[in-house]
């Protein structure tokens, strides 16, 4: 029974280290541009409906919150199918390894989202430009395993995050084109990355 164990322990190694060496095709163009037209149609929609965003930072905070969950959820889909299609049998290695990357900051930005609003709601205003920082820090994880011009993606979301950061220290005001505007460039820059960089192989999705 242990040989049985350790043989499975080491298909599964195997099995990682390729994965970690094999470019991720897991990420869809299609549903990363949604996820920036998603962040438009929320910035929009908070102008319109929300009229001080600073004086109810709970509402803003669950707007971009529902509006992160249904991005997850869309390119989750997605790179579901995509890596059944494109990696076959490493597909469970492959979105494993694409998590362990993207993830961490993930749970940073929500963690310091929860953090700011119950222990420092007056600093709450930092808040979209250190979730582009995180987001750089994500990308940028990710290149190893994604088109190396993934970085100009990265990039973006580094220098946006401290032009929102400098913007918003002027008034300590949230804003919703502060957050909108950044991702959905950002995604849309991303979506165009990969798209190109895939070719005709992936005119299908």
């Amino acid at each position: 029974m242990r040989d049985l164990d350790k043989a499975l322990a080491d298909i599964m190694a195997i099995r990682s280290q390729i994965a970690a060496g094999t470019a991720f095709r897991g990420y869809g163009p299609a549903a990363i541009a949604a996820t920036g037209g998603v962040a438009l149609l929320t910035a929009v929609l908070q102008y319109l409906w929300l009229d001080d965003p600073t004086a109810n930072p709970l509402a803003f905070l669950l707007g971009w919150a529902f509006a992160a969950a249904v991005s997850a959820l869309m390119i989750w889909f997605e790179m579901q199918a995509r890596s059944r299609r494109h990696h076959s049998g490493l597909a469970d290695a492959m979105i494993h390894q694409a998590l362990e990357q993207f993830l961490p900051s993930g749970i940073a930005g929500v963690l310091l989202a929860v953090v700011l609003w119950k222990f420092a709601p007056e600093t709450l205003w930092t808040l979209p430009g250190l979730w582009q920082l995180l987001v750089s820090l994500g990308v940028f994880a990710s290149v190893r395993s994604l088109p190396r011009s993934v970085a100009l993606a990265g990039a973006w979301y580094f220098v946006a995050g401290f032009v929102v950061l400098v913007l918003a220290s002027q008034s300590h005001a949230l804003s919703p084109w502060t957050m909108g505007l950044p991702f959905a460039i950002g995604q849309w820059l991303m979506a165009a990355i990969i798209y190109f960089a895939s070719g005709e192989t992936d005119v299908e999705d």
